[in-house]
């Protein structure tokens, strides 16, 4: 259906009639969304931009007030209800009680974003068992955990929903030092792919995201780091680090209607780096 938008008067003078069709397809009114790691960064930025089409979010991560922070600022830009639960994902045995809190408190969760990481450097051959277990717990086992939890209430509520984790370039390669990561990170391609074949059948779709290099808070010893940068933005055709805002777009198409056919895979927001040889 046609629907007139406005009304302009040219350049030349001939009056304009703007005719667009009616379209919600990205449009998330009504919908409660729970993103983890969404106190900063990538998470943020995601959050917001989720409830700048609409959503309702509750957002986790460790730092209390820095949740406070981000859901009074989300809630100022975007006029959508936000509130955050404090709470670490390392501790696998208190996510149960976490998602409940969440449907409680929200009354549902539709949308399942999957942001939380860490990270631990060093040489492979001298990783401690301890600092190896805490990345996975994080970046890998929480998101299983989350999913189940998220899978079991959307089945109870008749089917269907959205369940994006945020993965990596390193899905698809890897840098020295970073074996741990790396690995939670290769696992959680496997894990998105594995789980969105098994769970069609509840209307449940699960894609990942995989960013480039960033620049968030965690990211600025990097960023000043001259060599480093300047390796970043060689392997960069668009020559530039990427921002937390770049990555909405692609959320809200997962999250959406728009996205409603769209499972298994991952979409990399890299600047072009994979696509460079």
């Amino acid at each position: 259906m046609l629907k007139k938008r406005d009304v302009v008067l040219s350049e030349v003078g001939f009056v304009v009639y703007y005719a667009g069709m009616e379209n919600d397809r990205f449009d998330l009114t009504g919908r409660r969304a729970l993103v983890t790691g969404g106190g900063r960064g990538i998470g943020f930025a995601i959050a917001k931009g989720l409830a700048e089409q609409g959503a309702e979010v509750a957002i986790v991560a460790r730092t209390a007030e820095q949740l406070e922070e981000a859901c009074g600022q989300i809630e100022a830009d975007t006029s959508r209800k936000a509130c955050s639960f404090s709470f670490d994902l390392a501790d696998i045995e208190g996510i149960e009680g976490l998602f409940a809190d969440v449907v409680k408190k929200v009354g549902g969760v539709d949308i399942l974003v999957n942001c939380a990481g860490t990270a631990v450097r060093g040489a492979s051959e001298d990783i401690e068992m301890a600092d190896w277990e805490h990345v996975q717990n994080v970046n890998l086992k929480s998101v299983l955990v989350l999913s189940q939890m998220f899978c079991r209430h959307r089945k109870a509520a008749g089917g269907g929903g959205r369940i994006i984790n945020i993965g990596s370039l390193m899905c698809s390669g890897a840098r020295p030092t970073t074996a741990a990561y790396a690995a939670s990170k290769g696992g959680l391609l496997a894990l998105t792919r594995t789980l969105a074949v098994e769970w069609a059948k509840y209307g449940i779709t699960i894609n990942a995201i995989g960013p480039g290099y960033i620049a968030t808070d965690l990211t600025v010893p990097l960023q000043a780091d001259k060599e480093f940068n300047k390796w970043v933005l060689s392997k960069t055709p668009l020559e530039r680090w990427g921002r937390p805002e770049d990555l909405v777009g692609t959320a809200v198409l997962l999250a959406s209607k728009a996205g409603e056919f769209i499972t298994g895979q991952i979409v990399y927001v890299d600047g072009g780096w994979l696509a460079l040889l």
